[in-house]
C-alpha cells in the first residue's frame, strides 16, 4: 500500500483503484461508469454482461474491508441515461440496501450531467465540483483534473494508465498520477477504457499491478545540452 500527502491530507492508494482517506473513514472512487455496458447494448454493440454487478460487488467488498463510513465518487458514477434501465437500478438499489449506513456523495462529472442524478431513493448526495469536506479545505474533490487556487485537486475523468516494458513485453497498467497541484485516480469501473498519461518531471506515479500499488522512480528533467 502506498501513501501520499496532498492538500494537508494523507491518502492510501489501494490496488482496487481507489484511495482511502483514513482520517475521514472515506473511500474516494473515480469513474465507476455504472450502466455503460447497457448503453452499448442499446446501440447494438455486443459487450460482456455482468460488469455492473462486478463494479458494485467490488465496491461493496472494498467498503467492508476498509470499514468505510463514506464514499465520495469523483464523477461519472452513471454512464448515461441508459443506466436508469430497470435492471441496472434494481441492482444498484439492492446494493444500496446492504450499505444503508454508508454516506454516498457524488461530485457530478460530464457523464453524470448527461445521465441525470441517481434516483433520490438511492440516497446519493449530488454536488457540483469543486467539493471539499469542512475538515479538509485544502483538498478539492473534483471530476475534471484542473488546478484551482488554494487547494490540491483530486479528480478522475482521465482514466490514467502508463506503459511499462518494451516490445512484446509492453504492458498498459492503470495508475495514480500526481502532479504539483492535481492528482488523478484510475477508473474504478469494470468496463472502462484507459488513456496513457503525459508524465512531467517531478510527477509522482503509482502503478497498479499484481494486486499491489507500486511507486515508479521519479522522472528527471532533461539534461541541458
Amino acid at each position: 500500500m502506498s501513501r501520499v500527502e496532498v492538500g494537508g491530507t494523507t491518502l492510501q492508494l489501494l490496488p482496487q483503484r481507489a484511495a482511502w482517506w483514513p482520517a475521514e473513514r472515506c473511500l474516494l472512487v473515480a469513474d465507476a461508469h455504472i450502466g455503460k455496458a447497457q448503453s452499448f447494448r442499446q446501440l447494438g454493440v455486443p459487450v460482456p454482461r455482468g460488469t455492473t454487478s462486478e463494479t458494485l460487488d467490488g465496491l461493496a467488498e472494498l467498503i467492508g474491508a476498509q470499514r468505510a463510513a463514506r464514499v465520495v465518487f469523483l464523477g461519472d458514477l452513471l454512464h448515461s441515461r441508459s443506466a436508469h434501465a430497470a435492471a441496472t437500478m434494481r441492482a444498484f438499489a439492492a446494493w444500496r440496501e446492504h450499505l444503508a449506513d454508508v454516506e454516498l456523495i457524488l461530485v457530478r462529472g460530464n457523464h453524470d450531467r448527461r445521465a441525470g442524478d441517481p434516483p433520490p431513493a438511492l440516497g446519493v448526495r449530488c454536488v457540483d465540483e469543486p467539493f471539499s469536506l469542512p475538515t479538509a479545505p485544502g483538498l478539492a474533490l473534483c471530476h475534471h483534473p484542473r488546478a484551482l487556487p488554494g487547494a490540491f485537486v483530486l479528480a478522475g475523468h482521465d482514466h490514467p494508465c502508463i506503459h511499462v516494458g518494451r516490445g512484446f513485453d509492453r504492458l498498459r497498467l492503470p495508475c495514480f498520477h500526481f502532479g504539483a497541484a492535481v492528482g488523478v485516480l484510475p477508473a474504478f469501473g469494470a468496463f472502462t477504457g484507459m488513456h496513457p498519461i503525459a508524465r512531467a518531471a517531478g510527477d509522482r506515479v503509482f502503478v497498479v499491478a499484481d494486486n499491489a500499488v507500486h511507486a515508479l522512480p521519479p522522472q528527471l528533467p532533461p539534461t541541458p545540452r
